[in-house]
């Protein structure tokens, strides 16, 4: 389990308790300025921090450091649910090579305008553009270590995402999606979602990392 994150104190303890009997948990820690990291290790994570800024940069530093043979990856703001990352587990198990989640907000301010459209968008772009067939960006995703490192990702900001379901078209991986509850942030605002603005630079990552 990879959960990259950066300022993130109020929600990471939480989430690093819901996490499923038996996965390891890295915390990748992106240049918080709050005890993310000491927070994270006390609630039983294994810490690392990334000085790269940026989303991307925090996943792949999981993803080398990860000694198991699949990665989950999911947010450290409380806004997912980690158990149902079983539904992706379950995905891989029946023969996808990379499983996301698609996010089923459980009340409409969960989830606001801006960011749903963005999202929307680029995935209509991914499914006309490369044919596969996702209708949400979202930050749940399980696919193995080894293939995830061998589509050689380079994006290191918020475009990770996006490159990396281009790069599964590309490689011919059979990809599911999988409905999961998105619920609102434990604390604190999103740095994406939180703001037309962030919505607006995670937009511009996401499109440039569409060929």
């Amino acid at each position: 389990m990879i959960i990259p994150c950066r300022d993130e104190a109020g929600s990471i303890a939480a989430v690093v308790q819901e996490v499923p009997y038996g996965m390891q948990t890295i915390v990748v820690d992106n240049g918080s300025s709050d005890p993310t990291a000491e927070v994270a290790a006390r609630a039983g994570a294994a810490v690392i921090r990334e000085p790269r800024p940026g989303y991307g940069a925090a996943v792949d530093a999981g993803a080398r450091a990860a000694r198991r043979p699949v990665v989950c990856i999911i947010d450290g703001d409380g806004s997912m649910r980690p158990g149902e990352l079983r539904m992706l587990l379950d995905g891989l198990d029946a023969g996808a090579d990379l499983a996301v989640g698609r996010r089923r907000p459980d009340r409409a301010s969960t989830w606001p305008w801006h960011a749903r459209l963005g999202s929307a968008g680029v995935a209509w772009r991914l499914r006309r553009r490369h044919g596969i067939d996702v209708h949400d960006i979202g930050p749940m995703r399980a696919i193995g270590r080894d293939v995830l490192l061998g589509l050689d990702i380079r994006d290191r900001r918020s475009g990770y995402p996006v490159e990396l379901l281009v790069r599964a078209a590309e490689y011919g991986l059979r990809v599911v999606e999988c409905d999961v509850t998105y619920r609102p942030r434990t604390a604190g605002r999103s740095k994406v979602s939180g703001s037309v603005v962030g919505s607006w630079r995670a937009g511009r990552d996401f499109l440039a990392a569409l060929p």
